[in-house]
């Protein structure tokens, strides 16, 4: 089974979505700023994910998910399709924040 998954950054509110088949493992390698990709943004939440039953659905389900650039389309899309309910290793989700101009 792999998660497909969508992070949000706490401080720039930057979407980055992955694949893994351990969420919670995964989830501690960005916010401990193992991945380079992601390090400059730490920390994030979760704000989506779904599983899927192997590897190629995940990468699929994670190539459509890479097309959605634009903010507006990302959180219509979690909007759209609630993620699923986490069990007990499953981190829990954060709500999405849009950034608003000052």
């Amino acid at each position: 089974m792999y998660f497909v998954y969508i992070l949000q950054s706490q401080r720039t509110n930057q979407f980055y979505k992955g694949i893994s088949n351990d969420l919670t493992r995964r989830l501690h390698e960005h916010n401990s700023g193992f991945e380079k990709a992601t390090a400059p943004n730490k920390p994030w939440n979760l704000v989506w994910y779904d599983l899927k039953p192997n590897k190629s659905e995940a990468f699929i389900l994670e190539s459509k998910l890479k097309n959605l650039t634009a903010t507006a389309r990302i959180v219509a899309f979690i909007k759209k399709y609630p993620p699923l309910v986490g069990g007990p290793d499953v981190p829990p989700l954060a709500e999405v924040r849009i950034q608003t101009s000052r």
